[in-house]
């Protein structure tokens, strides 16, 4: 769920930019900071591959391949960022024609879910590895294994989230799924 924007005027932007608040950086985690990385030089290998097929017309046919895998990298690392933050698609119409007791009980089960879940998809991953990584890309010289190692650190870091996620809502008594309006402003 995403937090009601209120329309602003002119003057109330102007006097945002004169704040002097500092940029709070401390909800970011360090997949967001790889995520955006590995973003940024998947935007330049896109770039290179428009700016060489269009202004060049002699396109360099590795950075098709490169992007790709870097896509793939960046979707799995963002959802681990997802999983930090309680972001992922989730249906709570349920909890409310439930009784707390049940409710709560069921969130409990959901996380006990997505910890098996992840664990045993890091675990896949590593088999999956262990199988393809003598492989070599198309057009680079270069293994496919580091490409599913991001993935597989990204399946880590989603079960290591999950972790963190459900210690957290065991603590506090409930979850995003119990009471998603206690998730709008914090960054849980």
């Amino acid at each position: 769920m995403t937090a009601a924007h209120h329309p602003v005027d002119v003057k109330e932007l102007a006097k945002a930019f004169e704040s002097e608040e500092v940029a709070d950086l401390s909800t970011y985690g360090s997949e967001d900071w790889l995520t955006l990385a590995l973003f940024w030089v998947m935007v330049a290998c896109v770039f290179l591959q428009f700016f060489s097929r269009y202004v060049l017309n002699s396109s360099y046919a590795w950075t098709e391949e490169v992007a790709i895998n870097l896509l793939v990298a960046v979707v799995f690392l963002g959802s681990s960022m997802c999983v930090r933050l309680s972001r992922h698609i989730q249906v709570d119409l349920l909890y409310h024609y439930l009784p707390q007791r049940v409710g709560r009980c069921l969130a409990v089960a959901v996380d006990i879910l997505r910890l098996a879940f992840f664990g045993y998809a890091a675990w896949l991953m590593w088999r999956y590895i262990a199988l393809v990584s003598d492989e070599r890309m198309l057009t680079v010289d270069l293994s496919k294994a580091w490409f599913l190692y991001l993935v597989l650190l990204a399946f880590a870091l989603m079960f290591v989230r999950s972790v963190q996620v459900a210690i957290r809502n065991w603590r506090r008594g409930y979850s995003v799924l119990e009471r998603p309006e206690a998730f709008l402003t914090q960054g849980n």
